[in-house]
């Protein structure tokens, strides 16, 4: 019988693009891999039996040292502005893509690339080794499940394996290979890269590409490129509405790091919020605080009009342009409050709700409150019961101003008639129990670095469930402990 992933059918739509848009690259084998970690809903998505997760042959390919017979590895060029200044060409520097695999579950096309992240280095590796390190591989791979789980859009991660061989980082670590999957790794900065190297006849074969794969139905548009570039605002700001909803932090919200399908894509040095601070700043590499908490939403904006620009010889006019473009603001607001609503348990909306939400979010930031806490206990709270709120009014310092607030949330909740049992289960549905902490993944970390690897599987379990009570598991939803506070993840994390 065949090894695992030659069972798969490769396609190779990308590589169908003239040579100009990548480069072939074997991958560098990596010595003596083993598994770390992998997924089995990511598994099942492309019809690979998670039973191959035990087999070497599966191991030595994830790891790059055996290639699927259909697979075409290749790197993408592309440029970008990183931390808002124009960075130039770029390209996947240790990330190579095998091909894409029957996914018919994983719209729009039923289909997922596959793609290698740490096999080596590229043609635009610029000098660096393309190799990742153990935590941060797994630190993107625990992520993207986790976001999955959370219905956020996402690459998804199918396994990480690791390697006792080093690289030098700050410090000698040891190696590991992501493997990824999307429908597409198309990046703002893709579109970028052939608009600032005045190159149109490729930016057309770009956009045509990925309008004739990814949304086809725009093909009937009267300015294609125009609506791809709405379309693709759209779908930013629908996507980081949600990163706001669920408290996430990306960290680096680079235009190369932009998902031309609006999915969240490569994690590096992000966070989720824990004591509640809108100017929350997660990335430590980024000490001017572009990429906080309350700017994600500004930066979202701000990379759409990037793409814009690139997209421009394509569209034709400002004003088309400035036409997508302004669709962000209104479909993110709409966005955000549709999910705010459904966070406190709201089913219809009223004028005074912006003023709630604002004093919970001063309040909440006043007492720096735990955030997915908050949320989640705040499901608990009874109509006619505020003698049971002491789960959650322990959350703030200021006792007398949470129940100030407390008071005026419930006459909110009366005036629609909301039921206790109902609108538990509702909030509960939306608001998780469990999201990856940065001390639950470093606490995973430091176990995979000793050769532990039952921390990883243990935690992925838990995040895929994160709604759910799973009572025998409530130490992974606890408060961080104190030497959390000095956890730090930058730019290489």
């Amino acid at each position: 019988m065949p090894p695992a992933l030659d069972r798969l059918e490769f396609h190779h739509s990308f590589a169908a693009l003239p040579p100009a848009f990548y480069t072939e690259v074997a991958p560098l084998p990596l010595p003596s891999p083993y598994l770390v970690g992998a997924s089995d809903a990511a598994a099942r998505l492309i019809g690979l039996d998670p039973a191959a997760f035990a087999s070497d042959d599966l191991i030595q390919t994830l790891a790059g040292n055996r290639l699927p017979a259909q697979a075409r590895p290749l790197a993408q060029v592309y440029s970008g502005h990183q931390f808002g200044v124009w960075a130039g060409q770029l390209g996947d520097g240790r990330a190579l893509l095998l091909g894409e695999v029957a996914a018919p579950d994983s719209p729009p096309t039923g289909q997922l690339e596959l793609q290698l992240k740490g096999a080596g280095p590229t043609p635009y590796s610029r000098m660096a080794d393309g190799r990742a390190v153990l935590r941060s591989s797994i630190r993107e791979f625990l992520c993207s499940e986790a976001m999955a789980a959370l219905g956020v859009p996402t690459t998804r991660a199918l396994a990480v394996v690791g390697s006792d061989f080093r690289v030098m980082r700050e410090e000698p670590e040891t190696t590991a290979v992501v493997t990824r999957m999307a429908p597409s790794f198309v990046r703002f900065g893709s579109f970028e890269h052939w608009a600032y190297h005045d190159r149109p006849e490729e930016l057309k074969i770009l956009a045509d590409y990925v309008i004739a794969r990814f949304y086809p139905a725009l093909r009937e548009q009267p300015n294609p490129c125009q609506a791809l570039l709405r379309e693709a605002t759209l779908r930013t700001a629908r996507m980081i509405a949600h990163w706001q909803a669920v408290g996430f932090m990306h960290g680096v919200m680079n235009t190369d790091n932009m998902s031309i399908l609006g999915i969240t894509l490569d994690y590096g040095p992000y966070g989720f919020m824990e004591a509640f601070d809108a100017h929350h700043i997660c990335n430590h590499t980024d000490q001017g605080g572009r990429y906080a908490y309350d700017m994600q939403p500004q930066i979202g904006r701000w990379n759409c009009y990037a793409l814009g620009q690139a997209l421009l010889p394509l569209i034709g006019s400002v004003d088309d342009a400035q036409a997508a473009l302004a669709v962000y603001q209104p479909e993110y607001a709409a966005h955000l409050d549709r999910l705010l609503h459904a966070k406190l348990g709201l089913t219809t909306a009223q004028a005074s709700d912006d003023g709630l939400l604002d004093r919970m979010f001063a309040l909440m930031q006043a007492n720096h409150v735990d955030f997915t806490l908050f949320f989640r206990r705040l499901g608990e709270l009874r109509l006619d019961q505020p003698e049971h709120d002491a789960p959650l009014r322990d959350l703030f310092l200021d006792r007398a101003a949470f129940d100030a607030w407390a008071v005026e949330y419930r006459q909110r909740l009366r005036a629609e008639g909301s039921v206790d049992a109902t609108r538990r289960l509702a909030m509960h549905a939306v608001n998780p129990k469990y999201v990856l902490r940065n001390y639950l993944a470093q606490v995973a970390i430091e176990r995979a670095r000793q050769g532990d690897f039952s921390e990883v599987a243990q935690l992925l379990r838990v995040l895929q469930q994160p709604f759910d009570e799973q009572p025998e598991h409530s130490r992974y939803a606890e408060l961080p402990p104190d030497w959390a506070a000095h956890l730090e993840v930058s730019c290489s994390s």
